[in-house]
């Protein structure tokens, strides 16, 4: 008799059902695809970073540690003192320089010995490395995002760039300039965002690491393999706040409705209610309906919520080929927990309303 009073009341009104439905899934989905959006980015930073093939980076003392919002340069002279190190092989010096111009990207500005030494060199699919100081790589991702080919011209910061290569992903940035070119154009001349250290042998890279941080105390040194694990929400908090903000806002979306809907239900069944109630239904039986039916509601809220997310990341993959939208599932795990949490606070109350109602009033509701 509980499954078919269930049933009867999430189809009674399907409209209302469907809405019920329809708030659990965004509410999952904008849980799974903002933090799939916020690391999948960190995680795909990180393996670009790693893939240049570097043993140690060397950033300024107040560098963030997502590298695009760093804005703290360094002397480029630095990169002098660090080759002299034991056990350094080859140093190169990067200039980075965030982009939201017709898109968010960021700009490598390197010299291309000193990078070609460290990373071994790029895995061109088409043209030629940099030349110029006009000259313009970019990889095949952003290629394909902006249909761009070799011998395009390519208006950047202002500044008409022409690309002479096209570069296998995964090796750094997507786009990569001279750069002295991109310190004249954001007056930054003779600076550099971090520098790519490789050791002579990969075993030497814990003394040589000793040797920097006593030549730079107050830099941070860290081994790139070490990078990725760093490259987490919780330690950037900015980034953090605001995944913790955008769950708030989802939860309290979800929750609301949720309590809208079971709340009409409740108004709506009050001499179903009372006849129940009649029958010698107790208080108890009443709220265990009410939350039974509200977790079905929650389940296909989920379910839906799940299909969702990944529509929405086949939409985004479609319109930005460069984004990388990371859904695991741990998260899918956590966005229903969190959803059913929500879903069962939301209906407490209106269950609770329905258990203390009376069996003669509500049976002579109107």
């Amino acid at each position: 008799m509980m499954s078919q009073f269930v049933l009867s009341n999430l189809f009674h009104r399907p409209v209302r059902t469907l809405i019920g439905v329809l708030a659990v899934a965004v509410e999952v989905a904008l849980v799974i695809v903002i933090v799939g959006l916020t690391s999948g980015m960190l995680q795909e930073t990180a393996k670009r970073i790693e893939g240049i093939g570097a043993d140690i980076m060397v950033q300024a003392p107040s560098a963030q540690m997502f590298l695009v919002m760093s804005g703290s340069p360094m002397p480029i002279k630095i990169g002098e003192k660090l080759q002299e190190q034991k056990y350094v092989q080859a140093v190169a010096p990067a200039f980075l320089q965030f982009n939201t111009t017709g898109g968010v990207e960021t700009i490598w500005g390197i010299d291309p010995e000193s990078f070609r030494d460290v990373s071994n060199g790029f895995v061109f699919l088409q043209g030629h490395d940099l030349e110029g100081p006009e000259d313009m790589l970019i990889d095949d991702w952003e290629a394909k995002a902006k249909k761009l080919k070799v011998g395009d011209t390519f208006k950047l910061l202002d500044h008409d760039w022409h690309i002479v290569g096209m570069v296998e992903y995964g090796k750094a940035g997507r786009i990569f300039v001279p750069i002295r070119t991109l310190q004249d154009l954001v007056g930054a001349r003779e600076k550099a965002t971090l520098f790519l250290v490789k050791c002579t042998r990969p075993e030497h890279t814990g003394d040589v690491i000793a040797e920097i941080k006593q030549l730079l105390p107050n830099y941070p040194v860290r081994p790139v393999k070490e990078f990725m694990t760093l490259m987490t929400s919780t330690n950037i908090p900015a980034l953090e706040t605001f995944i913790h903000s955008m769950i708030a806002l989802a939860v309290s979306v979800g929750l609301l409705v949720i309590f809208l809907t079971m709340y009409t239900t409740v108004l709506e069944r009050t001499r179903d209610i009372g006849v129940l109630k009649s029958l010698g239904a107790s208080k108890l039986l009443i709220v265990r309906a009410l939350l039974t039916e509200t977790a079905l509601l929650c389940f296909l809220g989920v379910a839906t919520g799940i299909g969702l997310s990944y529509l929405v990341r086949a939409g985004f993959l479609a319109a930005f080929p460069t984004l990388s939208i990371l859904i695991t599932p741990g998260w899918i795990l956590r966005a229903a927990l969190i959803a059913l949490v929500g879903a069962i606070v939301g209906a407490t109350y209106p269950a609770w309303l329905a258990s203390r109602k009376d069996a003669v009033q509500a049976l002579s509701y109107d």
